[in-house]
């Protein structure tokens, strides 16, 4: 019955959802114009949350705000760093009361063409529904707001006169622009205006560079039958979960990759069971989200709980089909996982094919990305300023 009753609670709110994108005006010309390759659809956008530079601006001004955090001593930003591609760098979050997040601080960039979002949680279907996670959330305690402090963190910004004709500016329609509803929707449209397409290997997809011989091959490893990589990182996005305004069904696959099994049965770690922390079916035990693969060299540490140091190390463990813990809490080989994905196997990379494959990683990253003016913190503008 909760198997049951809980597919049946996904499939309505994603329903609901695709619906709200379907009927959407993704981008009115007069407000907002997306600025892609040609081999990059517009994504979809909330029907009652349009893009609009008025709205990107102000929520990039409250993306890097501590005041939008029930103590004043976090912002969005401090778990989402320009120069990580907006990770932290950490193994795990850290939240506004000292408090570590379970898992490593997913990148923000491209996430307008996410089907989900978090690392196994296939009810998020919108950055807006996301957000109240991280806002409101008590275990873990992230930006610590809460009913007891939400009038005075929504005060704080109304008494301040910058922000009062942002919001003005951004949401002309409402009698009392500065509500928790409408601070939601700026950060979401500047989340969804964050995007990353300026790679090496974008410039090579446009025909305007050509690789070195170590990226081509590794190229080819990624994209061919060997590596295998692209089964689930080979859309555009290099991730599986992709959609866009056209998208009619979205597909939301999630992975046991075998990077745990302390008890021979498949089980991964508290706190971090995956998609079984959601919909309690032992198979969904150690399944996570795919993430997208751009901006990997600048993300480190990697997987959901940030336990895998280096890109070679990540590629040992595919290599392997799945990694062996061989001491400690979290001792077991999750080689040999009876609910690891079939497309986990061992590869046998030779040492030069696996750095081949580093170096095409590393020209997934988008340098423009990471010191762009456009997604800064634009307080330190203001402080230079003044």
């Amino acid at each position: 019955m909760r198997r049951a009753a809980f597919l049946a609670l996904v499939l309505a709110a994603s329903s609901l959802a695709t619906a709200a994108h379907v009927f959407a005006d993704p981008s009115p010309a007069a407000q907002w114009t997306w600025d892609l390759p040609s081999y990059i659809p517009p994504p979809r956008v909330p029907a009652d949350n349009s893009m609009s530079e008025a709205k990107f601006q102000l929520g990039r001004h409250l993306f890097y705000d501590k005041r939008l955090s029930g103590n004043g001593t976090l912002s969005c930003s401090s778990c989402h760093l320009q120069k990580h591609a907006f990770t932290d760098g950490r193994v795990t979050g850290v939240g506004s009361t000292g408090e570590h997040t379970p898992r490593n601080a997913p990148s923000i960039v491209n996430s307008a063409w996410h089907a989900t979002y978090t690392w196994a949680n296939p009810a998020l279907v919108t950055l807006e529904r996301q957000m109240e996670n991280p806002l409101f959330g008590e275990r873990p305690i992230e930006m610590g707001v809460n009913d007891q402090n939400k009038a005075e963190i929504v005060a704080r910004f109304r008494a301040d006169a910058d922000y009062r004709n942002w919001f003005k500016e951004a949401f002309p329609e409402r009698a009392e622009p500065i509500t928790f509803e409408t601070i939601i929707k700026a950060i979401s449209a500047f989340q969804r205006g964050v995007i990353s397409f300026n790679s090496r290997y974008d410039q090579y997809l446009q025909g305007k560079i050509k690789f070195t011989e170590s990226e081509q091959r590794g190229h080819d490893l990624y994209f061919g039958e060997k590596a295998e990589c692209h089964h689930c990182h080979g859309n555009v996005n290099l991730d599986d979960q992709f959609v866009h305004v056209k998208t009619r069904e979205a597909e939301t696959p999630f992975h046991n990759t075998g990077l745990y099994d302390i008890d021979g049965k498949g089980a991964y770690p508290e706190p971090n069971h995956g998609l079984f922390d959601i919909t309690g079916d032992p198979d969904d035990m150690g399944k996570f989200r795919a993430p997208s693969l751009r901006n990997i060299s600048v993300t480190a540490p990697y997987m959901h709980d940030g336990s895998v140091a280096t890109l070679e190390d990540v590629i040992e463990i595919y290599s392997q089909g799945g990694r062996k813990i061989e001491a400690g809490p979290n001792a077991g080989d999750g080689r040999a996982s009876p609910l690891k994905s079939g497309l986990i196997v061992k590869i046998d990379l030779t040492s030069q094919e696996k750095a081949d494959l580093v170096a095409f990683l590393k020209t997934l990253t988008d340098d423009t990305l990471l010191t762009s003016p456009r997604f800064s913190d634009p307080w330190v503008r203001s402080a230079v300023l003044k």
